[in-house]
């Protein structure tokens, strides 16, 4: 059976039904207007409608070709689609700003072919679809974007990019950006997402090389680059460490972290808090004559409870020139409470445990600090004097001090 006897069976069909629906029921239509009167059924008021829509079709068709009005009513059908896609764009940028991903993402893709801003209405589909969890469509949408608007690579490289930074796609990211920077390499944009890449993945090397960009297009806030620089500093400074540790050599090996400190930029360098940092990775490569001769060329310069407190746990070969140091200093700051609790220790490393416990007094007398109880009890049990000891030690561990492992008299032994 051929496709026309098909058709003619399903005429003849509708025909037939057709009819039984007439003779059923014919139905009863009248139209009254003015002094005309017209009555008929229900089917012939039918016909005569869908024949005066017809007429009518082909009447305006008529009209545009004579007159020429063809093009006003193609504008006008474009302005009304038009005003519809602006109020669906809308829409959907409200549901965007308000969190109902799965409609902003409905509304904003659905609109975006007739909208004036289609590039807008996609990149937002994509950041509301990958709200969703919905990866592929949001990267469909992303390349939607992309075929709509000639020119707008780099709005949407950065939307892209901001979207693998939110999936933890990091290295599809840093690919990303790089490329991004190649095209605008001062966006201050692309460089915030760039430090934040470089931060997850703990590169502060890129990320050290990043900071005087960061800082010249005010990326970030003046203190959120001064703790970002020196964030990244000392982890470079730790880093420095740890490649000299994993270098296994039998001397002291310290040039990986000297490089690093010699990169450093000289404000950096001038600050007790990487002295502090520095002193202290010395002190991890076994370079601790080094380090003192930092923190005493640094406490010159500017004087610091912080390095002086340190000072007094570090221990080199030469203890007993390092407790003279100290005592030179005492002669300007007799009353500092911190430098006393240095050269108590100081003077437990070269044994002197009477001349330690006078420091360690005087201090407490200026300064109740948990440390110096801690010290002074710890000394004090030593030393055959429990009950005061032991009282000392409570006092610091109420305050829960941790105390350097330092030299101690034997127990038992009396005061020399």
């Amino acid at each position: 059976m051929n496709r026309t006897a098909v058709y003619l069976l399903i005429a003849l069909a509708a025909g037939s039904g057709l009819g039984f629906l007439i003779k059923l029921d014919p139905g009863y239509v009248r139209l009254s207007w003015y002094f005309v009167l017209i009555e008929t059924n229900i089917w012939i008021g039918l016909f005569l409608l869908i024949g005066f829509y017809i007429a009518l079709h082909f009447a305006i068709r008529i009209l545009a070709r004579t007159f020429g009005i063809k093009a006003g009513w193609v504008q006008w059908r474009h302005s009304v689609k038009h005003s519809r896609a602006q109020r669906t764009t809308t829409r959907g940028l409200l549901e965007y700003a308000e969190g109902n991903w799965k409609k902003a993402q409905r509304y904003l893709a659905g609109s975006a072919e007739k909208s004036e801003t289609p590039l807008i209405n996609y990149l937002a589909a994509a950041q509301a679809a990958n709200e969703l969890g919905n990866e592929k469509e949001s990267d469909q949408l992303l390349q939607k974007a992309f075929e709509s608007t000639p020119g707008g690579d780099v709005a949407i490289g950065v939307t892209q990019a901001q979207l693998q930074l939110a999936r933890g796609q990091l290295e599809q990211c840093l690919s990303t950006l790089l490329r991004l920077r190649k095209r605008t390499p001062h966006h201050p944009f692309v460089l915030k997402l760039l430090q934040q890449v470089y931060s997850r993945l703990n590169d502060w090397q890129k990320l050290g090389q990043l900071i005087p960009e960061l800082r010249k297009y005010r990326v970030l806030k003046e203190q959120e680059l001064d703790r970002l620089e020196s964030d990244t500093w000392l982890n470079l400074l730790k880093q420095g460490t740890d490649e000299a540790l994993k270098a296994n050599r039998a001397e002291v090996y310290t040039q990986p972290l000297n490089e690093v400190w010699d990169k450093m930029p000289s404000g950096l360098r001038k600050s007790d808090d990487m002295v502090y940092a520095y002193a202290s990775q010395l002190v991890r490569l076994g370079a601790s004559g080094h380090a003192e001769a930092l923190i005493r060329k640094q406490l010159r310069l500017e004087w610091s409870e912080e390095l002086v407190g340190f000072y007094g746990k570090i221990a080199t070969p030469e203890v007993d020139k390092q407790l003279l140091n100290a005592e030179s200093w005492l002669k300007e700051r007799p009353n500092d409470a911190v430098l006393l609790l240095a050269l108590g220790r100081l003077c437990l490393r070269n044994q002197l445990w009477g001349k330690a416990r006078e420091y360690f007094e005087a201090s407490l007398k200026l300064k109740k600090s948990p440390e110096a109880y801690a010290e002074l009890g710890r000394l004090l049990s030593h030393m055959d004097q429990h009950a005061t000891g032991a009282s000392y030690l409570l006092h610091a561990l109420e305050h829960g001090t941790p105390l350097p492992e330092l030299p101690m008299p034997p127990l038992k032994a009396q005061q020399a």
